[in-house]
């Protein structure tokens, strides 16, 4: 079996390269290329200490090949958001671990995720505009995107074939567990959809008025904002006499400096702004109900126990999928994954199932 360090570092640098080929900005590539090339030499490494041959042995993995399949589909923006999110997740695994043996952190638990930044810093060329469009890039949907239709789809399969199961257990599988099974998609993907866009839309409002302020500040006291640039560039590590000289170009264009401002003082990605609350709440309401619908189908053709049966088959099975998915994320084993999903989801099932036994032998 291949070792896991080296297959991380496989998946890590074929998916680089993969981001590099389909980047069109060619600074941006460049990076992506460096980092390929970072990965496999790290690759290496770890393939000579467990003497692992890459020649027969070094092909991606499943899940590097599906995220791929995913870029090429939806776009490579995906593809680097989720990689930097997994290298982040591993970087905070390698910290806690070392926490709970008593290990001091030397900073290198950060390393793969620290790279990037070093690469950008080294790099003469780059200037802060395409440092700014580089990590526009990174905080754009990525994997946050997936793991939202990961999650949407998980709730909605979950609370819903625990509610399922319970009305079933009471009413032995009758029609009255269409009505609920519908009932409770309908319910929970409406409150899914206000709630998203509830939070998409007083966020919108927030950081609107925050950049509203901040135009006020540049506008009426450009010298005080200039001078904010300097600190923020010189606690970046950046000598001051070129601090300097880059606030004086920026500043020199009110609404380049607004940019800037307002993402290094105030946190906020303007691009991140432009969508949709209406698009968010739908598409919401649309990934619940994908996974809300799975427990309800069977109980549209047939009833009874045949009909709780094949509802317990399909949700199980789309459990599985969710939990397989994950691994997108978190690079875990795949089968173990999906089947630790499936047993939580039939324990909570399992649960409703018997609670709403019992009342409908109550009420019996």
């Amino acid at each position: 079996m291949k070792n896991r360090s080296v297959q991380t570092e496989i998946d890590a640098g074929f998916l680089y390269k993969k981001l590099a080929e389909n980047e069109k900005d060619e600074s941006i590539a460049e990076v992506f290329r460096e980092m390929s090339s970072i990965e496999s030499v790290h690759a290496e490494v770890f393939a000579k200490k467990y003497n692992i041959d890459l020649a027969k042995e070094g092909k991606p993995s499943f899940r590097a090949r599906s995220l791929n399949a995913i870029g090429r589909i939806f776009g490579y923006k995906y593809v680097l958001g989720s990689l930097l999110d997994t290298e982040k997740s591993l970087s905070n695994a390698i910290t806690n671990q070392k926490n709970n043996l008593g290990m001091s952190a030397n900073g290198s638990e950060n390393n793969h995720v620290q790279i990037l930044k070093n690469i950008l810093d080294k790099d003469q060329e780059f200037n802060i505009a395409n440092i700014s469009k580089f990590e526009k890039r990174h905080h754009t949907v990525g994997g946050n995107t997936i793991r939202a239709a990961v999650l949407g789809g998980n709730d909605g399969l979950v609370s819903n074939f625990s509610l399922v199961m319970g009305v079933a257990g009471a009413t032995q599988g009758e029609l009255g567990v269409l009505l609920a099974g519908i009932s409770g998609l309908l319910a929970g993907g409406l409150s899914m959809a206000l709630g998203e866009w509830i939070s998409v839309k007083s966020s919108q409002e927030l950081y609107e008025n925050q950049m509203d302020l901040e135009m006020e500040e540049l506008e009426t006291n450009p010298e005080g904002e200039k001078q904010e640039l300097i600190l923020i560039y010189r606690t970046k590590g950046i000598p001051k006499d070129q601090a300097v000289k880059m606030a004086n170009d920026i500043i020199q264009d009110k609404e380049k400096a607004h940019d800037v401002l307002i993402k290094e003082e105030l946190g906020i990605n303007p691009e991140e702004l432009k969508g949709s609350a209406v698009e968010a709440a739908a598409s919401s309401f649309i990934l619940f109900s994908a996974g809300a619908i799975l427990p309800v189908l069977p109980f549209l053709f047939i009833t009874g126990t045949p009909a709780i049966l094949f509802s317990v088959l399909t949700s199980t099975l789309g459990l599985f999928v969710i939990g397989a998915a994950i691994t997108l994320f978190t690079g875990k084993n795949m089968l173990l994954s999906g089947f630790r999903q499936v047993v939580f989801g039939l324990v909570a099932a399992a649960i409703t199932f018997g609670i709403g036994r019992i009342i409908g032998i109550s009420l019996g």
